[in-house]
């Protein structure tokens, strides 16, 4: 018997179209699957059932006169929190906004209605998106599928505990330090930032103008290729998006990594890590090898000062765009989040002016070092998922985006997938970065390795 919960969207994809299973009774498993278990992992904010139902009857009903939009036609995915929703509260994970329903959606959004997605609801995620524990004091901690104990990572939490423990095929983060990858990574999932600039973030409430990122979350590879290939593209109404040319990103994905020259850092920075995650990003360098590339190690150098000024510009970003919410009302921010912003507020002109300037200095060096090697490999984040009781947020922030935050400077794209699981069976992520626009390339990669691999394959015990 055909369990609807267990495909990826490619597959979904495939029995839509060829009317084997219908949007609504896919759409339907998953908001039961939602409604049974969502109270052990609070990774939604909002379910809107209503809401999916009614799009999934317009996706069937297409269907059966013969218009299909594309690969997400019926597809139900959900969104973090942010990303604002026609007629849909989007709190940002903030008592600020616990009952503020936009008019209008963010053109993400838009993006995946056009191309005939079916919207769950809206996925928990850490207070106004800075911080990377998912330990929302207004919402409630996201729990991790693989142990309810422990963190699963953020800010898009709510989303990589939905997308790994099945409760929905895929799903919209955002990422400014590592909040799409270091979730991915603690909760077993792939998780892609794309070069800034690609996707739209006109509707998305921000935490760093400068910083931040849209991008997917998914089972695998191809299903967050599929995702991103609906959302790319340029969009005049965002000051931030790039008019760069979008490639197919499905063209050539199965197509290897032979002959291609791959680094793996090996520096003081991003060597920085537990054991365990050192030892299974090393194998899966070796795996490359067995595919046909040619792997070197190396000494990026800098990666400690970019992640540095990466939180610098965040925090301060952040303080800027809260700047009357922290004057009229501070004590309505969480604890850990004030605390960062309060800190952000305190740099000063000249500070900022030296970090992004660092920023130019960062992306010209890296830009540079494309030029020699096809791909970068490191550790997603240098640790497997702590548990929530105790955790210190700010101090999780600074470690956990020890190997993320570099590249949100520099604006690559980055890909985490999974690549292992530690003795004590929480996943371990593996990072491929490549140069900018060349978001094809990274996932060209992913896609070989998993080729190669089952760690994609593997789901949370009991779920």
């Amino acid at each position: 018997m055909l369990d609807l919960l267990r495909l990826t969207i490619a597959d979904a994809a495939d029995l839509l179209a060829q009317r084997e299973i219908s949007a609504v009774e896919l759409t339907e498993a998953y908001l039961n699957r939602i409604a049974v278990h969502d109270a052990r992992l609070n990774s939604f904010i909002t379910v809107t059932a209503d809401h999916a139902l009614a799009q999934a009857r317009i996706a069937d009903d297409e269907l059966a006169r013969g218009v299909r939009r594309g690969p997400l036609h019926g597809i139900p995915v959900a969104l973090k929190d942010l990303y604002d929703t026609a007629g849909i509260r989007t709190t940002a994970g903030s008592t600020f906004f616990a009952d503020r329903v936009p008019d209008t959606d963010a053109r993400a959004v838009t993006l995946l209605y056009q191309a005939g997605a079916v919207l769950l609801g809206k996925l928990n995620m850490h207070e106004w998106a800075l911080g990377v524990t998912n330990i929302n004091p207004h919402y409630g901690p996201s729990r991790n599928p693989w142990d309810t104990s422990r963190i699963t990572g953020g800010s898009s939490g709510g989303a990589a505990a939905a997308v790994a423990a099945g409760l929905c095929l895929g799903a919209l983060g955002s990422d400014t330090g590592g909040s799409i990858r270091i979730p991915a990574s603690l909760c077993g999932i792939v998780g892609f930032k794309p070069t800034f600039g690609r996707v739209s973030l006109q509707g998305v409430v921000p935490l760093s103008w400068n910083l931040d990122h849209a991008g997917p979350m998914a089972r695998t590879v191809t299903d967050a290729a599929l995702l991103l290939q609906a959302l790319a593209g340029y969009d005049p109404d965002d000051p931030a998006s790039v008019a760069a040319p979008v490639d197919d990103l499905l063209a050539d994905i199965n197509a290897g990594v032979a002959g291609w020259r791959i680094a793996l850092a090996d520096d003081a920075h991003f060597g920085q890590a537990d054991p365990d995650v050192l030892a299974a990003v090393h194998r899966a360098a070796a795996v490359f090898e067995e595919l046909g590339a040619r792997i070197e190690r190396v000494d990026l150098g800098r990666g400690q000062e970019a992640a540095q000024m990466n939180a610098l510009m965040t925090t301060s970003d952040a303080a800027a765009f809260h700047r009357d919410r922290l004057r009229s009302h501070p004590e309505k921010f969480g604890a850990d989040v004030l605390a960062r912003m309060e800190r952000g507020a305190m740099f000063t002109s000249t500070e900022y002016i030296l970090a992004r300037r660092f920023q130019s200095e960062w992306r010209r060096q890296l830009e540079r070092f494309f030029e020699q090697f096809d791909l970068l490999l490191t550790p997603t984040t240098p640790i497997t998922a702590p548990v929530i009781e105790g955790l210190d947020s700010v101090e999780a922030a600074r470690q956990l985006t020890r190997c993320t935050a570099p590249f949100n400077l520099a604006g690559l794209p980055a890909l985490s997938l999974p690549c292992g699981v530690s003795a004590a069976g929480l996943p371990i992520g593996l990072q491929i970065v490549a140069a900018p626009w060349r978001e094809a390339r990274a996932l060209r990669a992913g896609r070989a390795f998993e080729q190669a691999t089952a760690w994609h394959h593997q789901t949370p015990p009991g779920w």
